[in-house]
């Protein structure tokens, strides 16, 4: 949203008219946006339900400001224009979309409204059939005297994309019908992939660096728009019928009359479909298909309710874009319901063991989910580690249950609630490991520490080689072409291994020793091989606080790295100070808690970091082979350079932050607590311990107007 729109209230009906046209003009450029990338090119920019969302607030608007309706308003279109590439198809009978409805309430009303316009009473039978929504690329297929002679995509509901070649090649696609068909039949249906087959896609792609898909309606809609048929042909794409366009003679009386003579003509029918009566019927099977949607192999985004009395249908007719006699019931687009089928516990480069749930894969909010996070050993168990309080009702989470998963954006799937009444019997709680899955190392949990870690340090496989990918990291060293994968393969190469950073500066020069060179194994060719030595060379010169962001320290990140490389100045300041320093005592111990930012816990992290034997060997052998830039000098003529200032009280004319960033940048050390080395305390109104501790340790204290004459503010 851009400055223009901010005036603009969330509730419409707050909405002036002005305000109005100016939020009906920004959601049509959206979701026209939304559409071209959706339906001409196979890449969704936004959520299901966000596009959803947009469409709602438009038809809100429209319905409060009828007059402001625009010539391109988003009611009116369905899909896209066709790409360019394909012939145009013009459908004789245009493709329409379907209205959607998210609550029953909402399919309570579809009912009633129907009601009212076919003036039926509340008790007058009125049957209608339920199927699955398949979540795949729409197709129009023609057969004329039984024959397939033409299909096209959906385009814009009234002009699609001639993919007849490439039809043609789907396995579930007859090229002639079976039995006594009509002469002329446009049958509808959903071109769709397998979870199976679309996992096994983009594994192939990915062995060879080609596209891979995000989920299996990209795959599918990806593959069935290929100019070369032979693409194709080489997909695994699937089909259900469900409905028709154009035809010379009646299919049935009823919608599930004509479901079954299309599977009498030779098309797969989805098998969840079923007539229902009423309401509560519709809602019954609408739970029992979400219930078996984790399990059906393929995606589905909802329930479609459609009259099944061909007769009605006729009379309800259509609005603009969409049908009166159906509606499509849509799912949460970022819940879902799978099965659990493992815990694994990870172990991270800070020794955290992670539990992660390993799930049957179902597509959430666009993208296929087989992974979910487990945050620690008493979110599994059913309460919080923070507080000890029950989550999710207590419920403890086992192989087997059947859970919800949430997925919002970018965040990491998480599993919100689980189904009791689908538990297998004889399951049994999880055990959280007390040694470490990986080196069998004790693995502790500290007391006000949420999650229990392994103690093997670098000596641990899974700790070391999580240790190299951060120090590989784009933030850390960035060394192009030694990416998590190849971290993963040097540390199991017995010739040419990496087991440490120092490992990765010496790799050229053992590979020039070794009769077994790079450039002949490992998948490297000469080039590649010359590539990865010039990318590491490059990457010998770094600055220190890149150095020390690295290192892997754990709760050193960053903003801390930055801190500490400006206060110590160089690395030989930083090492010597240290080595020096001890938890909870000593000048140097003093020195690094006072710098402002750096807490206790991190002080004790970064302090013990450098006393463990093996982590402080691996870093001495890091060090020789490195060129490391120190921060940009302090500035010598400034009256407060190389003094340890600190603010306290309430400043009046600087907040705290813009005169911390003035003192820093005249080369002082602003700290956060007084102490012996303290130079200056700047005390405004309100200065309490601080302003005792200088006292007490006989440190200089100003006012802020004095500050501000010192430094010429």
């Amino acid at each position: 949203m851009d400055s223009s729109d901010l005036d603009v209230p969330q509730d419409v009906a707050l909405l002036t008219e002005a305000q109005a046209a100016r939020e009906l003009a920004r959601l049509a450029a959206e979701l026209a946006a939304a559409n071209a990338a959706y339906h001409a090119e196979d890449a969704p920019i936004m959520s299901d339900a966000a596009y959803d969302g947009l469409k709602r607030r438009n038809a809100a608007i429209e319905a409060r400001f009828p007059h402001l309706k625009r010539p391109d308003s988003p009611t009116e279109q369905v899909g896209a224009a066709p790409a360019e590439g394909f012939g145009k198809v013009r459908h004789s009978v245009p493709m329409l979309s379907l209205a959607n409805a998210f609550r029953p309430e909402e399919i309570e009303e579809f009912d009633a409204r129907t009601r009212r316009f076919l003036n039926l009473s509340a008790d007058a039978p009125l049957a209608c059939v339920a199927e699955p929504k398949i979540d795949g690329l729409s197709l129009s297929l023609r057969y004329e005297a039984g024959r397939l002679v033409q299909a096209a995509t959906r385009g814009d509901g009234e002009v699609g994309e001639n993919v007849t070649a490439n039809a043609l090649t789907v396995g579930d696609i007859p090229n002639r019908l079976r039995g006594a068909a009509p002469e002329v039949l446009e049958v509808r249906g959903e071109v769709y992939m397998t979870h199976a087959d679309f996992a096994a896609l983009n594994a192939r792609a990915a062995e060879t660096g080609a596209k891979v898909f995000a989920n299996p309606r990209n795959a599918a809609a990806g593959s069935l728009r290929q100019l070369d048929p032979r693409v194709t042909a080489s997909r695994p794409l699937r089909f259900f019928a469900y409905a028709w366009g154009e035809v010379s003679e009646p299919l049935s009386d009823t919608q599930w009359g004509a479901l079954q003579r299309f599977r009498d003509l030779g098309f797969e029918v989805n098998p969840l479909a079923r007539p229902c009566d009423g309401p509560a019927a519709l809602l019954a099977a609408y739970a029992e298909i979400e219930a078996q949607r984790a399990t059906l192999g393929y995606d589905i985004d909802g329930v479609v309710y459609k009259v099944d009395d061909l007769g009605l249908q006729r009379r309800l007719g259509f609005r603009s874009t969409t049908p009166r006699w159906a509606v499509a019931h849509k799912f949460s687009a970022e819940r879902a319901w799978t099965r659990l089928l493992a815990i694994d516990v990870n172990v991270g480069r800070t020794g955290a063991l992670a539990p992660l749930a390993r799930l049957q894969p179902v597509t959430v909010g666009g993208v296929v989910v087989s992974n979910a996070t487990l945050h620690n050993e008493d979110y599994i168990a059913g309460r919080s580690a923070a507080t000890g309080e029950e989550i999710r009702g207590g419920r403890d989470l086992r192989v087997g249950d059947w859970v919800e998963v949430r997925r919002a954006g970018d965040v990491i799937p998480q599993i919100v609630d689980i189904d009791l009444a689908r538990r297998p019997a004889g399951s049994e709680p999880f055990a959280f490991p007390v040694t470490c899955p990986q080196c069998g190392s004790d693995a502790a949990r500290e007391a006000g520490d949420a999650v229990r870690r392994c103690t093997g340090g670098i000596a641990c496989p899974a700790q070391a080689v999580e240790k190299l990918k951060h120090f590989v990291s784009r933030n850390a060293f960035d060394i192009e072409g030694l990416g998590t994968k190849q971290i993963e393969m040097f540390f199991r190469d017995d010739i040419l291994p990496i087991h440490e950073p120092a490992d990765i500066f010496t790799l050229e020069a053992r590979d020039r020793a070794n009769l077994a060179r790079l450039r002949n194994r490992l998948g490297y060719g000469e080039r590649s091989a010359q590539n990865l030595f010039r990318a590491i060379e490059g990457r010998r010169t770094i600055p220190l606080a890149r150095l020390i962001f690295a290192l892997g320290i754990r709760h050193l990140g960053e903003a801390g790295s930055a801190l500490l490389a400006q206060h110590y100045g160089s690395w030989e300041a930083f090492e010597r100070a240290m080595t020096a320093a001890k938890v909870g005592e000593g000048p140097e111990w003093e020195e690094l808690n006072a710098i402002d930012g750096v807490g206790r816990v991190l002080a004790t992290s970064v302090v013990t970091a450098f006393h463990q034997g093996a982590e402080r060997a691996a870093i001495d052998r890091l060090i020789p082979h490195l060129t490391i830039e120190n921060p940009a000098p302090r500035i010598a003529e400034s009256p407060v350079a190389g003094l340890t200032v600190v603010f306290t009280g309430t400043l009046e004319r600087m907040t705290r932050a813009e005169a911390k960033a003035r003192a820093e940048a005249l080369g002082a050390k602003v700290a956060g607590s007084v102490s012996a080395r303290t130079d200056l305390l700047v005390a405004g109104p309100g200065a309490g311990s601080k302003a005792r501790d200088a006292e007490r340790l006989g440190v200089k204290v100003i006012d802020e107007a004095t500050w501000l004459a010192l430094v010429g503010g």
